[in-house]
Parts: structure tokens; C-alpha cells; sequence
């Protein structure tokens, strides 16, 4: 029985990464002042408790979910393997920054090989989408009626995306070409939410185009895009 209705896919808030600053590896930067302004904002966004908070295990994911579990204590809280795709490897190395790294993020989606693993202990592309579709599973499999708020990060985000948009599990060269040119094309800033919906029936997660949270009942605007899709 399908139960969950609702996913809000939440970039964290501006890392000391995104500010430029040398970071100590893809999972130890933590958020900047500004980034937990935004965090305090996204927090204060929820008009109800969620059913479930997730974050992925990187500090700066963490630190944005932190309001959320301080303003809803009584929503259970958990992490999975949500976290950024981390395709460098050991080249992400200790006090780097974004702009010292780019030449080797830029050779890594040139070489357009799902299966290569930078560094030695890199992600590779087709294990990204691998984590992806197991989510979405996880997600679908989930008791919970209401929203389950997911903190998690960009590139994370797109891959859910567009993964949901093409229906590629098993990625070749062209995939892995195609996600790099929307990878490129889609922006998502810090503490943007991106939101998903399970309706019944076949089709499984659809991505909501429009936000439609600050209406008080979504369910009108819901059924109307569900019926204008079979028009």
C-alpha cells in the first residue's frame, strides 16, 4: 500500500565550501553564519510538524537540519545515505577549495565513464543513480502519510530529479552526458526546497512544478495537474 504523499528535498545552507573557503574533504565543511540564518528560516517554514526528518551524515546537512529537530523534538530523526555525490575521490583533499578542485571535476565528467572511480575511493556515476533509485525505494516503502522533510545536497538533488524525469537506473556515456548538461542548466540555491509527491496509481514519485505549500489545501491544485496530464 502506497502511504507517503509528500518529500521535501532541502538543500543545506551556504557551506563554508560554497563560500570559497578550503574545506577539510566533501564531508567535514560546515555551514558559514549565513548558511545558518537559512537554516533557521527553513525551520521556521514548516506550517505543521513533519513525520520524519532526515538528514545525510555530512556535517553541513546536519547543521541545516538542527532548527528543524530543535522546533519539532517529537518527529523521529534519522540518516541515510542522502549525502553528495563525491565523485572525486582522495583529489578532494584536505584545505582545498572549489576553484583549486575544478580542473579535476572538470576531467572527471569529460571522461563521461559511469563506472570510473576517481581517487580511488570516489563515487562513481552509475553508484550515485544506484543510491538515488535505492531512496526512492526507501522512500515509497515509508509508513508516514504526511511530509518527510530530507536534508540533503545539490547534486543529490538533481541526480533524484532528473532520474524521476528520464527513468534511467543503469546510466551509459549518453546518461552520463545528458545529467551533465542538466546538472548544469538546473539551479538549486542553498535551503531550496524541492518538493516530491506520491499520488496513487502507477507513476510512483512525480517532481511538483510550481511550490504550492503556501496554499491551505493543495489537494485542489494537485488533482488539477493530475487530470491535465491526461488531457
Amino acid at each position: 500500500m502506497i502511504n507517503v504523499r509528500r518529500v521535501w528535498l532541502i538543500r543545506h545552507g551556504q557551506s563554508e565550501s560554497n563560500a570559497g573557503l578550503p574545506t577539510n574533504g566533501p564531508g567535514a565543511s560546515p555551514l558559514t553564519a549565513l548558511g545558518r540564518q537559512q537554516a533557521a528560516r527553513t525551520a521556521a517554514a514548516f506550517t505543521a510538524p513533519p513525520e520524519l526528518i532526515v538528514s545525510s551524515s555530512f556535517v553541513r546537512a546536519r547543521q541545516t537540519a538542527e532548527p528543524t529537530v530543535e522546533r519539532f523534538p517529537e518527529v523521529p530523526y534519522e540518516e541515510w545515505p542522502v549525502q553528495e555525490f563525491t565523485y572525486l575521490g582522495r583529489l578532494h583533499g584536505a584545505q582545498t577549495t572549489t576553484a583549486q578542485r575544478r580542473p579535476f571535476a572538470e576531467a572527471y565528467w569529460q571522461r563521461a565513464d559511469p563506472a570510473y572511480v576517481n581517487g580511488g575511493d570516489g563515487e562513481s556515476f552509475t553508484a550515485l543513480i544506484t543510491r538515488v533509485r535505492a531512496f526512492l525505494d526507501r522512500l515509497a516503502d515509508r509508513p508516514e502519510e504526511g511530509t518527510i522533510a530530507v536534508f540533503t545536497h545539490g547534486i543529490f538533488m538533481k541526480a533524484v530529479i532528473w532520474s524521476l524525469f528520464t527513468g534511467v537506473t543503469d546510466p551509459d556515456a549518453t546518461a552520463m552526458s545528458g545529467f551533465r548538461h542538466f546538472n548544469g542548466a538546473c539551479d538549486i540555491p542553498n535551503c531550496t526546497v524541492t518538493e516530491l509527491w506520491r499520488p496513487s496509481g502507477p507513476y510512483g514519485f512525480r517532481v511538483v512544478g510550481g511550490g504550492t505549500t503556501h496554499l491551505a489545501d493543495t489537494s485542489t491544485a494537485q488533482g488539477t495537474a493530475s487530470s491535465a496530464a491526461l488531457d
